[in-house]
């Protein structure tokens, strides 16, 4: 039996365990929403190649996302576009993606007030990093198709997928310093807000401006309640679906729409955490230490209990922002659902009456060196630039042959890149630039896991004794 000496002992232990903990909370969450999603994103990609390759059923496949979708309501159908009931496809990407693109607006927030972007020298290595990321697969890419009718695909081997790379961190477990976790996980934050500022800037329709003045005024309706503390998730749900509808028929893409509510929600909690310990020791004081036997002998509680417990129940929700809610929320759906269905549905690519030397030339070519090479040495470069100039630090616990690695995997563009492409190829005339497109989203990819996971193996160290000396020097830092 343990003494109270022993217990405040044990106790003692326990916080200074957590505590070092403390610094990379928001980038462990980080983690943890999108290591698991990228084992089922490899296995969507797989069985669409698969599905989109047999014979016997890949008709059912091709001619499924041409089906049409409505949610009507008399004459009006919210998943019309220009008067016409949107595709099965239409709807993946354009109304389930908003969905994506709304819970990386909540997620760039969040980083932005609390995470690793809210510090300008923490987040400035892989800042740098993420820019060079963007800017040299672009020229890499503009130099392969100079002159070509797929020299507006440029910005397709920008961006780096979370996901994947993340999945690929996780199977080499705690070798890898949780540093260079952070690192890769800000970067690929950043390359999504290059994406979606490239997708603002350079796919757009022809502009129905005054759809934007509507889409406008709602937004300043939502900037409007989270001035006036309006916390109702609801509130902001229900108008950004109103703000997605008009931008889908404004011109502008619909999926900035997602990111441009997130932005509006608040961050802000309904009750303070001294307000929320308050009402947590005023319920729990109710429970007596003398109705301990009672409580063991039964499992029901009386109306008072019931009462009090609903009380602290209450009290945990309006504790956490709406913000943080939203984003936990979408987490499983976002990762489980959205961007697996998403791969699923665009990734099947029919292999068989494709020549295999095509994927070597074109614009296959272009995009497997703009993600490889490209997203390699923009990442390694600009990295070791701010380092060299002591404009930010070297991540805890990493070389610059680890950085190396994780360049390569920075590689991996895999869910943005076949979202850029469907923008950049979204006519029929150019389906065959779209499928070898993808064909060199995938192939670059592979190789920029493959390559980097091989990498981080052979120069990582051979057990998690990196990661237990960058935890003990958290405290430090902090």
């Amino acid at each position: 039996m343990s003494t109270g000496k022993e217990s405040k002992h044990q106790l003692s232990c326990v916080i200074a365990e957590d505590e070092p903990q403390q610094p990379f909370y928001a980038a462990r969450q980080a983690l943890r929403r999108h290591a698991n999603g990228g084992n089922i994103l490899i296995f969507a990609t797989l069985l669409a190649l698969i599905v989109a390759n047999i014979p016997a059923i890949n008709q059912y496949y091709f001619e499924f996302w041409n089906q049409p979708v409505r949610l009507q309501i008399g004459s009006f159908n919210l998943f019309s576009h220009a008067g016409h009931p949107m595709t099965m496809l239409q709807f993946i990407n354009d109304a389930l993606m908003a969905i994506f693109f709304f819970s990386i607006g909540l997620e760039i927030k969040r980083e932005v007030l609390v995470g690793e972007l809210a510090s300008i020298r923490q987040a400035l290595l892989p800042i740098m990093g993420a820019i060079g990321g963007m800017i040299f697969p672009v020229i890499i890419y503009l130099i392969f198709a100079h002159g070509t009718d797929y020299q507006g695909g440029a910005a397709i081997p920008m961006a780096t997928d979370i996901a994947f790379s993340l999945g690929v961190l996780a199977m080499l477990g705690s070798r890898v310093p949780l540093s260079l976790k952070i690192f890769l996980t800000t970067l690929a934050v950043v390359d999504d807000i290059g994406g979606i500022i490239v997708i603002a800037a350079f796919y757009s329709t022809h502009i129905d401006i005054m759809l934007l003045v509507y889409a406008a005024l709602l937004l300043g309706v939502l900037l409007l309640g989270s001035r006036m503390h309006i916390k109702s998730k609801v509130f902001y749900l229900t108008i950004g679906t109103a703000v997605w509808f008009l931008f889908l028929n404004s011109g502008i893409h619909p999926t900035i729409a997602g990111v441009l509510v997130a932005f509006c929600v608040p961050a802000t909690p309904v009750f303070a955490p001294m307000k929320y310990i308050r009402s947590i020791r005023r319920a729990i004081s109710h429970f007596r230490q003398d109705d301990d036997e009672a409580l063991c002998r039964r499992s029901i509680l009386d109306k008072n209990q019931m009462n009090w417990l609903k009380e602290i129940e209450s009290s945990s929700d309006k504790v956490i922002s709406p913000l943080q809610d939203l984003e936990d929320s979408l987490h499983p759906i976002v990762n489980n659902f959205i961007v697996p269905l998403f791969a699923f549905a665009n990734a099947g690519i029919f292999l068989l009456d494709m020549d295999p030397a095509s994927t070597f030339e074109g614009i296959s070519l272009a995009i497997i060196c703009g993600l490889f090479f490209g997203k390699f040495l923009g990442i390694l470069s600009f990295s070791w630039l701010t380092v060299k100039f002591h404009w930010a630090p070297m991540p805890i616990g990493a070389n610059w042959k680890m950085m190396a690695s994780i360049a390569v995997l920075g590689g991996i563009g895999f869910t943005v890149s076949l979202f850029i492409a469907n923008l950049s190829f979204a006519t029929s005339s150019m389906l065959d630039l779209l499928n070898h497109a993808k064909l060199g989203i995938l192939v670059g990819s592979i190789l920029s896991g493959l390559a980097g996971f091989l990498l981080l193996h052979h120069f990582l160290p051979k057990s998690g004794v990196v990661q237990e000396e960058e935890e003990k020097s958290a405290p430090a830092e902090k």
